[in-house]
């Protein structure tokens, strides 16, 4: 069996020092520009991911330290999120699909195993994926910046129609 290497993900994993909080337990603690946050919610919020596999990869947390969804109850404003996202990448990235995933637990793959969240990652025909594994490469067409600012406004735009409409349900 052959093992192919995913360097860039070492920052991540080496970052963190004993005792010392999550990237998802401290992105909320930051400003939403310095964290990557593209929308809050009551339970969970939105954010970019750091170490994308392409542009617009999103992560849907809950606030709470926990490790596993059937620990929290509800997970309908996670889903929610979730899908509101795909609409937004849908419109102003368009995709054409999309991996939605939870890695539960160190053993499913998890690089944060202790604090479960939800990949909602565009994906494009020959989008090259492979890039990264074989060449140490991540292909990303918009910076982080950008992507940031393009989902966050999107978001706000949909809670202030909610809001002027509160029987109106958010696009997804």
């Amino acid at each position: 069996m052959k093992f192919l290497p995913a360097p860039w993900r070492w920052q991540l994993l080496t970052k963190l020092k004993k005792n010392e909080k999550c990237f998802l337990c401290q992105a909320p603690e930051q400003n939403d520009r310095d964290s990557l946050i593209c929308d809050r919610g009551e339970k969970f919020f939105v954010l970019l991911n750091r170490y994308p596999y392409t542009s617009g990869h999103l992560l849907v947390s809950p606030y709470e330290h926990i490790d596993s969804p059937e620990k929290m109850g509800s997970a309908d404003e996670m889903w929610d999120l979730a899908l509101r996202g795909m609409g937004i990448l849908r419109m102003h990235f368009r995709p054409q699909g999309f991996n939605l995933g939870l890695n539960v637990g160190k053993a499913a793959g998890a690089g944060v195993h202790d604090h479960f969240h939800l990949h909602v990652v565009p994906r494009w025909e020959g989008d090259a994926n492979f890039m990264a594994v074989a060449g140490d490469t991540r292909v990303l067409s918009f910076d982080m910046d950008t992507v940031r600012r393009i989902i966050a406004d999107a978001y706000a735009e949909q809670r202030k129609a909610a809001a002027a409409d509160p029987g109106e349900k958010p696009p997804s």
